[in-house]
């Protein structure tokens, strides 16, 4: 139990909003949503996050670049200086909630936090417990994030001041040196990552999901710039949620109570639902304004390109309350394929899913970071690498197995797709990127099981079953090499994509059976 004079605990949003501005820590915008500024860290700072190395972890957590060790008396050290910071703060900020919408799974979580706002996004984004459970609220995990805590390297063998430490044993998350709120979110989601595949058989994941008007689930995964969120959002179909969630025996479930989107360039015609989102009770994080210094300029990347918004999910119109829906009839791994190789759309076998699930491929694109001017494939496994505890192969077979068990359902298979929302024609710079219209139509052609009906062709290095027609797409797209004027550049292209991909896989052959290994590109 954390001891302290003035906790001010759970806060309805609008005393958090008038709190923080009376501490002159943020402002309303135009729209009603607060604005703050995070500070020095902008983002997650993923090479000084730590797990405690002890019983629970020591055999278990895939330790190395990701999950980096951190013994258990430097972690009570910190917290020791973590409790002592905050006993002489004049006030801190305190939330009950809970993370997984099923209640055989529920994780409840005490969130104690600096800043009034810090609380608001745990508001937003954990679920939101009703007056009478909050009654009889008794924790499993506890979050410290204190921004004006900060750890000495050299006495603590941390890497600079900030730090994102989490306890298995003591089941508590310390954060401090950042006020970034992501790090608040992805800690339980590193947690949820480890409890949940190991000890209650559910599939964490990092996508997100929607259902259509016959109660027919799917599943979107994808890495920043695939078109997850654009594409899951879906005004025919309800969200389930938009970024993390669990897939045990019987549903898929979210994991979590709100959205945490990324703003940069958003408008209202591209985004309708998130722009509507964002009134009062959502809060923006580092963004810009147009010259009146009140309305959003979501175009403005002066402090940040990762600008953000939390909302709770209920500022979304067209969702599933409880935030729940059956297994999954069709699951999208989205790839933004700025080499131009990879088919607009394809189905994966069981053994293909399992291998580009563990790939996590997709491309950046010259101007979106400094110092890069060709594409650059990025590798993540699971689309979520810097958030998995356990080696990547552990929820590359859990996929397989829940793959297995959803024969059961609908046309009896869950239909996995690879869909390219990338380049065609040829590689970024010398093709054209895949309309997002004719990825609409494939999707929804998957969805309502057109592509069922259709033939499909084997395309020969990366052995990918590609539909030879389409609802409402040129059939001349569907096949990659056949949009490329020189098929020599095709080819060179596709092999020196396919090394890539041979190259990354040697992270897991200890690990992956024949069958997995065999379901990639064939040998060059």
């Amino acid at each position: 139990m954390i001891k302290h004079s003035n906790i001010k605990d759970n806060l309805v949003p609008a005393a958090l909003v008038q709190r923080t501005i009376e501490l002159e820590q943020g402002k309303l915008s135009s729209n009603g949503a607060l604005v703050v500024n995070t500070g020095k860290f902008t983002g997650r700072s993923p090479k000084d996050r730590y797990i405690v190395d002890d019983d629970i972890t020591r055999e278990d957590v895939d330790w190395g670049d990701i999950n980096i060790p951190i013994s258990p008396d430097t972690y009570h050290d910190l917290y020791k200086k973590v409790i002592e910071y905050m006993e002489g703060l004049d006030e801190i900020y305190a939330r009950d909630a809970y993370a997984c919408a099923s209640n055989k799974y529920r994780l409840y979580i005490k969130v104690y936090t600096e800043f009034p706002w810090q609380n608001l996004f745990a508001h937003n984004m954990f679920l939101r417990l009703t007056e009478e459970e909050l009654k009889t609220f008794e924790a499993d995990w506890k979050i410290l994030a204190f921004p004006g805590v900060l750890a000495d390297p050299e006495k603590h063998g941390t890497r600079q001041e900030n730090f994102s430490i989490i306890n298995f044993t003591e089941k508590t998350i310390l954060i401090g040196g950042t006020a970034y709120t992501g790090e608040i979110k992805k800690g339980i989601f590193s947690v949820l990552n480890f409890v949940l595949p190991k000890v209650r058989n559910v599939l964490s994941m990092h996508c997100s999901a929607n259902v259509g008007s016959n109660s027919d689930t799917a599943l979107f995964f994808g890495l920043s710039g695939t078109g997850k969120t654009t594409l899951s959002n879906d005004p025919d179909r309800r969200l389930i949620g938009d970024d993390e969630h669990g897939w045990s025996t019987s549903n898929i479930y979210n994991l979590e109570g709100g959205c945490y989107a990324k703003t940069i360039d958003l408008s209202e015609s591209k985004e309708p639902q998130i722009y509507k989102a964002i009134r009062f009770g959502a809060m923006l994080e580092n963004i810009g304004y147009k010259e009146d210094d009140v309305t959003p300029n979501y175009e403005d990347t002066s402090i940040t390109q990762n600008t953000r918004v939390s909302y709770p999910i209920y500022h979304i119109d067209n969702i599933m309350y409880n935030s729940r829906g059956d297994i999954p009839k069709n699951i999208f791994f989205l790839t933004c394929d700025a080499f131009g190789v990879l088919p607009p759309i394809s189905k994966l076998t069981k053994e293909q899913a399992m291998y580009h699930f563990l790939s996590g491929y997709t491309a950046k694109i010259a101007g979106t970071e400094e110092g890069i001017t060709e594409p650059q494939a990025t590798f993540s496994s699971c689309f979520g690498a810097p958030f998995l505890p356990l080696h990547p192969t552990a929820y590359a077979e859990l996929l397989g197995k829940k793959l297995d068990a959803g024969v059961d359902i609908g046309d009896g298979k869950i239909n996995v797709w690879l869909v390219n929302t990338g380049w065609t024609g040829g590689k970024y710079g010398d093709g054209n990127r895949i309309e997002l219209s004719f990825t609409r139509a494939m999707i929804k052609a998957a969805l309502n099981g057109d592509l069922n009906k259709v033939s499909y062709s084997n395309e020969n290095l990366f052995k990918l079953n590609v539909p030879q027609e389409c609802p409402d797409v040129p059939n001349a797209i569907l096949n990659p090499r056949d949009t490329w004027r020189n098929v020599e550049e095709y080819d060179k292209m596709a092999n020196s994509l396919a090394k890539l991909f041979k190259d990354n896989f040697k992270n897991f052959e200890a690990k992956a059976d024949m069958s997995l290994q065999e379901a990639g590109p064939s040998a060059l």
